[in-house]
């Protein structure tokens, strides 16, 4: 328990004078280096969340959540699978040629029926025609600006499946309208990826059905790990693999960068903290003969370590908290902020072409906020017993000759 006595003593000592200048400011470098390191780890876990979140959204949003492939053997449409859709699909790259323009290409091919009930063809960003028969392709945003063609302009596309001519092998070429063009909000994608009509890939590939992947759309692919263990029992002889497989690289090296962004940040929080201990030295030294009189009017050396202890937790507690609030209104905000500053200085911060999102996320984790707290809290706790200790041990008779 803290005494009035305590509490009074504390807040007056945290109360300076005028000639206490160099106390006020290592208090203050104190405060804004704990709350601002508080305020950045907060601001960049919840951007780093936000960005493996929306990253994961549009990824399985746009692709396949399972795809099992079989080794030359036919597939068969699975229908009591729980919470899962299934379609066939085929795959191939392949050049696309648009005057003197030439772009490589991973072309995935599926049935109109399929292709129509696509989320990114039930997306808002998707226009033109979902019709997708033998003729015609569906790009992307990204790859329509780099071949520069529009919905209705026609493009060939070279297939390194050969043909036999009387002059020898030659690639196969094919012309495609352009029929429609999409935004998945990933750059990669819409620059790589088209669609055509399946019968027409595998033809254009020299691929038969028993080359086809059976793909798998659940309503919840986060669960992706138990899918996959039912897949596996489904089809014992063929390979499967998930969104996750196929992406693990990019998750993990999130995750690493995660991690040591946490640890950089917090170093921050750190050296603040240490910052607390020299400003109790010096108010221990400023406020020695002000220790001599308390533990003369009987005071206890336990209480005079609990009030430099609360000093010290103060600064700590206010400017951690100050940091949370701060840290949590900017991760609110900062796709606002971003874009202020944009139009301000006329900077692309965050450019698409390199972030692959083309807004700036964040996801706010009270678990992470409450963590975060904790930590920089404990940390100042553990830099304030040391002055606290020394400010208690002082000899009565010596502070009160201290001058």
């Amino acid at each position: 328990m803290i005494s009035q006595l305590e509490r009074e003593v504390t807040f007056r000592f945290l109360r300076t004078r005028k000639n206490d200048g160099f106390l006020n400011i290592i208090s203050i470098f104190s405060f804004i280096g704990i709350s601002l390191g508080v305020a950045v780890l907060i601001i960049v876990m919840s951007v780093m969340n936000g960005f493996r979140t929306e990253l994961i959204t549009k990824i399985v949003g746009f692709n396949a959540h399972a795809v099992v492939q079989a080794e030359n053997k036919p597939l068969k449409y699975i229908q009591d699978l729980d919470l899962a859709k299934n379609i066939v699909s085929n795959d191939g790259e392949a050049v696309i040629l648009n005057k003197n323009i030439t772009k490589g290409v991973f072309l995935k091919g599926y049935l109109e029926s399929d292709f129509r009930n696509l989320q990114i063809v039930k997306n808002k960003e998707f226009f033109g025609s979902q019709n997708l028969n033998e003729n015609n392709i569906s790009i992307g945003k990204e790859l329509s600006f780099n071949l520069n063609v529009e919905i209705g302009d026609t493009i060939t596309v070279m297939s390194p499946a050969g043909i036999q001519t009387l002059v020898g092998t030659l690639p196969k070429q094919k012309n495609f309208k352009i029929v429609s063009i999409f935004d998945s909000g990933l750059s990669d994608y819409n620059e790589n990826i088209a669609y055509i009509n399946l019968e027409t890939l595998e033809s254009f590939f020299n691929k038969n059905k028993e080359d086809r992947f059976l793909e798998f759309y659940f309503k919840d692919p986060k669960n992706i790990e138990i899918h996959k263990k039912n897949l596996k029992t489904q089809f014992p002889d063929s390979l499967v693999y998930t969104w996750s497989d196929m992406n693990k690289s990019l998750f993990s090296a999130l995750k690493v960068e995660r991690n040591v962004m946490f640890i950089i940040l917090s170093l921050i929080i750190i050296v603040a903290a240490f910052n607390i201990i020299s400003g109790l030295t010096i108010l221990v030294k400023n406020k020695t003969r002000d220790i001599g009189i308390l533990k003369s009017i009987g005071v206890s050396s336990k209480s005079i370590k609990k009030i430099f202890f609360l000093v010290g937790f103060f600064i700590g507690t206010s400017a951690t908290l100050f940091g949370v609030v701060v840290g949590t209104l900017f991760s609110i905000y900062v796709e606002s902020i971003r874009q202020f500053i944009s139009n301000i200085f006329g900077i692309s911060l965050f450019p698409e072409d390199i972030y692959i999102l083309n807004t700036l996320p964040s996801e706010i984790n009270i678990n992470s906020i409450i963590i975060i707290s904790l930590c920089s809290i404990f940390a100042t706790i553990l830099v304030s017993i040391y002055p606290a200790s020394k400010a208690s041990s002082l000899d009565t008779v010596k502070t009160l000759k201290y001058e």
